[in-house]
């Protein structure tokens, strides 16, 4: 048995308790009726999580987060088709490289690290190209960056653009909502704000996309991520037709952990990781830790945070992991060595958990008050 590792990274998080036994539930069929009525109940109650439109699609993909922003390009672009992709990261950047790779002609509008998207910016392009697809990313996990889904959606539907949004740190914990926002195309993993296993990819799909992959004049280019093939097992018209193996367990723990998000309330919970992320950003700042992203756009779950002059990254997280149990995630491409990103989704999201950080930070830098900070904050929040 391996030790108990805390995660304080931006994914994957600690697995909620009703996840976990659920993971331990007898094993069905993928075609068992059981199987069946619990899927059909998950697909609902996606549909409420996403705010999707009537007459939409939700389920889940056997695959990772980025299975999902891949069926998304692979079903609504043929190859030779054009995309805007409005990219401030590394997970913007992953989405020009999917979308290029299946032959689709893609507009990238880059931004600076740490900032965040500008829709008059991504206007200009809009005009010129007229894309069928505007591609962005809602939080961006690489570096704790919101983007403005709400202004941008308001924008793709001005000229016609289908919008396909990247919710993989935000639903399930901040307020989210297709219909409202306009979006077409909406993906998560359940590894994230879920605080599922990994493995899973929660998607959701507006009647204007489901239009557009049933008029496709060809076939999808993927067999596994067909997802006009996927609909006759999830939300068949007569029958219900095999089309892959599904991961029951994860099915079984993924779907629980939908009810559970369900059950607190995105407001409440979206509430509870605010109250987390400025307990902890207040208490870091007094041993020179800093945020990395001003207050107006940033990103609740995950938090970045610049590191004290002279703190040595990697030897002061190599400490946490060896000595503490504790796992912090640095950053990523440009920010490497630079920031930390503290993941504050599920079940991370919690005051408790975080506590321990400080603990052993206060330990490690020889800041004994930490501890004592924190927990002033956390009464006063």
């Amino acid at each position: 048995m391996k030790d108990e590792i805390r995660l304080f990274t931006p994914g994957p998080t600690p697995i909620h308790p009703r996840a976990l036994k659920a993971l331990s539930w007898p094993m069905r069929s993928h075609m068992d009726p059981d199987m069946v009525s619990f899927n059909d109940a998950m697909a609902r109650d996606l549909e409420e999580l996403y705010g999707s439109p009537h007459g939409g699609f939700a389920c889940v993909l056997s695959g990772s987060g980025s299975f999902g922003m891949e069926i998304g390009f692979a079903n609504l672009l043929e190859p030779g088709e054009k995309v805007v992709v409005a990219s401030n990261g590394v997970f913007g950047e992953r989405m020009i490289d999917m979308a290029s790779r299946l032959g689709a002609l893609v507009t990238p509008v880059r931004f600076d690290v740490g900032y965040p998207i500008s829709p008059g910016v991504v206007r200009k392009h809009l005009v010129r190209v007229q894309p069928k697809v505007l591609a962005v990313v809602h939080g961006e996990t690489s570096t704790g960056v919101l983007n403005p889904i709400e202004e941008l959606g308001a924008m793709a539907s001005e000229f016609g653009s289908m919008f396909t949004v990247d919710a993989v740190t935000t639903v399930g914990m901040l307020p989210f909502n297709m219909e409202l926002c306009g979006i077409d195309y909406a993906y998560t993993g359940s590894q994230k704000c879920l605080s599922a296993p990994p493995g899973l990819a929660p998607v959701a799909f507006s009647p204007r996309a489901l239009a557009t992959i049933r008029e496709r004049g060809k076939p999808v280019s993927t067999w596994y991520g067909d997802v006009s093939s996927m609909m006759d097992y999830w939300r068949p018209s007569e029958g219900r037709s095999y089309h892959h193996t599904v991961p029951v367990q994860l099915h079984w723990a993924t779907g629980e952990a939908v009810r559970v998000a369900l059950e607190e309330g995105v407001e409440n919970r979206a509430s509870r990781v605010g109250n987390v992320a400025n307990v902890c950003i207040s208490t870091l700042e007094t041993i020179g830790f800093k945020a990395f992203v001003p207050t107006e756009f940033r990103l609740p779950t995950v938090l970045a945070v610049t590191l004290p002059e002279g703190l040595d990254d990697l030897l002061v997280r190599n400490t946490l992991r060896s000595d503490y149990k504790i796992s912090v995630t640095g950053g990523l491409g440009e920010t490497t060595g630079k920031i930390w990103r503290l993941g504050l989704m599920g079940e991370a999201a919690h005051l408790c958990h975080y506590r321990h950080l400080m603990v052993a930070l206060g330990e490690i830098l020889g800041a004994p008050q930490l501890v004592e900070t924190f927990d002033q904050a956390a009464q006063e929040c």
